[in-house]
């Protein structure tokens, strides 16, 4: 098959958070099954041209509705032979930040979505499927459904949307509605307007042949008020088009027995090893080098992830025999919380206001627990992740956490430790399970070796979207 990856962000090239990962790992595994797959990305101001070995494709496509011309780059995926292209307009992408609350999304990501579109055209590369992602390529459904409905080089392409994260949408004031270059007629509650707003996810929703989540349990979950965001109505209409099909990780960036950024690579067979990397964690991060349970957490520092528990517990952690480090940046509110709990208690939490891919990894390595109590969580990755090195997940059952961690029974059968209500209490009594298990370690190294032998690589769900192209493809 013929398939247009089209995501706003890719790791390596640009990455804000999980989004990029599975951008980067799943058409690697969609492209180990044998598929023709290119992907398509905006060229944004952080990308460099010579470490990623940029050719300029087309000096300038014309645009329509924009008339504006797209500068086209193209490289491969490093270390594979998938052809990536990235579209390039220093008015819309030649800025310090990737997103940020900027007055013209909108019309940065229409012209995004229609220059794919342009794009697919001018290489002459029919797509029996288009991928999108997020409510940043979410116009393209839109696009392909009205203006270009009657042209015959789309007759045979389809549309799978996957949904990452529905707290983001999208969302601008109608006042925008015609710079889009739809017919009104669409400014409607049965297609983009949202409570007198346009919204672009809930075009993608209304517009795409087929919808998936990234765990099966998030793919219920917007389904209801609660976790739908004002959308479970119109999930609700399309649930016989909707699936979830969890995440995985690449193996390839995550493997502890490979992994260049820590201080010692380690495997089932070499644990040990592990317990060094514990060690310089605790150098670098001015912790005391005790032989405590040593609890990380690496996320975005904002309330979905469950940092209004974390800061409510805070000052009741140092009360245990544990050392807390922390990676991430946010809120401010949180940011300053946790900065006063480093100065207040300097043996027992580092805090580390910063995105930093190294230390993610050294982090992962060095840990013996990994805390994820969010609120929500559409799949998750840092949960497999610390599975895969050997450092035991405590997880709130929701998401895909529920669909990746198995909390540990009375027999010790279980990957990690999982608490259902989203409550400060809870996630401490957790915490405290999870120490008095530590100090057997017996018990608690055949708990990291059920995790490490856990497989959340993107083989298992590339074949699971795979099923979902053909189901496409004979579908309509």
């Amino acid at each position: 098959m013929k398939i247009a990856f089209v995501s706003s962000e890719v790791f390596p090239f640009i990455k804000t958070g999980g989004l990029a990962d599975v951008s980067e790992a799943l058409p690697k595994a969609i492209y180990g099954l044998g598929h023709n797959i290119k992907i398509f990305l905006p060229k944004y101001k952080q990308i460099n041209n010579e470490k990623f070995n940029l050719k300029v494709v087309k000096e300038k496509l014309h645009v329509p509705i924009f008339n504006l011309n797209a500068k086209i780059f193209w490289t491969k995926l490093p270390g594979t032979d998938i052809d990536v292209y990235l579209i390039g307009n220093d008015k819309f992408y030649n800025r310090d930040q990737i997103y940020n609350d900027y007055q013209d999304n909108l019309e940065r990501f229409a012209f995004f979505s229609l220059t794919v579109l342009e794009l697919l055209k001018y290489l002459k590369y029919k797509p029996k499927i288009i991928h999108c992602n997020d409510w940043q390529s979410a116009l393209i459904p839109v696009y392909l459904k009205t203006i270009y409905k009657k042209d015959v080089f789309f007759r045979s392409s389809r549309i799978l949307f996957t949904i990452h994260n529905l707290g983001y949408q999208g969302i601008f004031d109608k006042s925008k509605y015609a710079n889009l270059g739809l017919d009104k007629k669409y400014f409607h509650y049965k297609y983009l307007e949202f409570y007198d707003k346009i919204n672009l996810l809930k075009g993608g929703i209304v517009f795409s042949d087929l919808l998936n989540t990234v765990s099966k349990t998030y793919s219920l979950e917007i389904q209801k008020p609660e976790f739908g965001f004002g959308l479970d109505g119109v999930l609700r209409e399309r649930k016989a088009d909707l699936y979830g099909i969890l995440n995985g990780i690449d193996y390839d960036i995550w493997n502890p027995m490979t992994d260049p950024y820590i201080w010692r690579n380690y495997g089932i067979n070499s644990i040990e090893n592990k317990y060094y990397n514990k060690l310089k964690l605790q150098d670098i991060n001015g912790l005391p080098k005790k032989d405590l349970p040593l609890i990380s957490i690496i996320s975005r520092l904002v309330s979905q992830k469950g940092l209004d528990l974390i800061v409510k517990i805070i000052d009741v952690l140092p009360e245990f025999d544990l050392q807390l480090v922390i990676l991430g940046e946010g809120s401010k509110e949180y940011e300053e919380i946790l900065l006063k709990a480093s100065k207040d208690y300097p043996d027992i939490i580092s805090a580390n206001i910063e995105f930093n891919i190294k230390k993610a990894h050294q982090i992962e390595a060095g840990s013996d627990i990994f805390l994820m109590p969010s609120f929500y969580e559409p799949c998750g990755l840092n949960q497999m992740i610390s599975l895969r090195y050997g450092t035991i997940p405590i997880v709130r059952k929701v998401g895909g956490l529920a669909d990746s961690v198995k909390d540990i029974d009375e027999e010790i059968n279980g990957n990690g430790f999982v608490f259902q209500d989203y409550t400060a209490i809870d996630l401490l009594k957790t915490i405290i399970r999870a120490l008095k298990i530590y100090k057997n370690k017996n018990l608690w190294k055949k708990i990291i070796r059920e995790g490490m032998q856990t497989d959340f690589s993107f083989k298992n769900s590339a074949k699971k979207y795979e099923k979902l192209y053909y189901k496409l493809i004979t579908k309509l």
